[in-house]
């Protein structure tokens, strides 16, 4: 039976309706980052997913290949992730009012199998398979990233993403309340101090990242993608809700 990492990390991906801490652990991700609309047709981000699960197919179907990753065993394609923050005029407060001044990292756990070592040449599949991402994979627009979110709260928010303001606001009551602080890199600007709608640096910011499985110094809102929004009604979508938090 193939691994299921959402079945083997429980506390990590099927949180309760109620907030709770957790210890999150280092992991490997493949990882895109930008800027704009997600919901934009065509756009950076639409183009982020399909560079993301192009890699991660890639490196599951090896086992068909004559060439698989050192370590290599069967296992289910974790969920999209992804790691957000907001430029100026992103945020009314209550809701997301401005969506192109959103920036963002979108994310795939790759299984520990799945190094620096044999990424070019798994890149180098996805490139053979589907030629029209070439330039991009080339570009280093994909990159494996390895860090731990360490002390985090979550929560299971059920129901359109537009609708996550309120959940996001039990969160932080629940972080509060219990003597913590959100430990979210300032909003209005990326981790690396540029205006999310000008001088984006998805180069950086993915450098950042890449802690070498320690708690890097940029931590920001993340959402896990349980549901599949273009077959599953809104009312259904399960999305866990994650915050970096410290001690006050």
């Amino acid at each position: 039976m193939a691994y299921d990492f959402k079945k083997e990390f429980r506390d990590l991906y099927q949180p309760k309706a109620k907030p709770s801490f957790v210890d999150v652990p280092a992991m490997t991700f493949a990882a895109v980052a930008g800027t704009g609309d997600p919901n934009e047709e065509g756009g950076a981000y639409s183009r982020a997913l399909e560079l993301l699960y192009a890699f991660s197919y890639a490196v599951k179907m090896s086992k068909m290949g004559n060439w698989q990753p050192e370590g290599y065993f069967d296992y289910v394609v974790p969920p999209l992730e992804g790691l957000w923050w907001g430029g100026a005029g992103a945020f009314d407060g209550a809701s997301i009012a401005d969506k192109s001044a959103l920036s963002w990292v979108s994310l795939i756990r790759q299984p520990d199998f799945v190094t620096p070592e044999s990424s070019p040449r798994l890149l180098e599949m996805v490139a053979a398979k589907k030629p029209a991402l070439a330039e991009e994979l080339a570009s280093g627009m994909l990159r494996l990233v390895q860090f731990a979110e360490g002390p985090c709260a979550q929560v299971m928010h059920r129901g359109p993403y537009d609708d996550e303001p309120a959940t996001v606001a039990a969160l932080s009551a629940f972080i509060a309340e219990q003597g913590f602080a959100t430990d979210i890199a300032a909003g209005g600007e990326s981790p690396e101090g540029h205006r999310t709608t000008a001088a984006f640096d998805a180069e950086a910011v993915l450098a950042a990242l890449d802690a070498d499985g320690a708690v890097p110094s940029v931590r920001l809102h993340h959402e896990i993608y349980l549901g599949d929004p273009r077959r599953t009604k809104p009312e259904k979508l399960r999305t866990v809700i994650r915050h970096p938090v410290r001690r006050c």
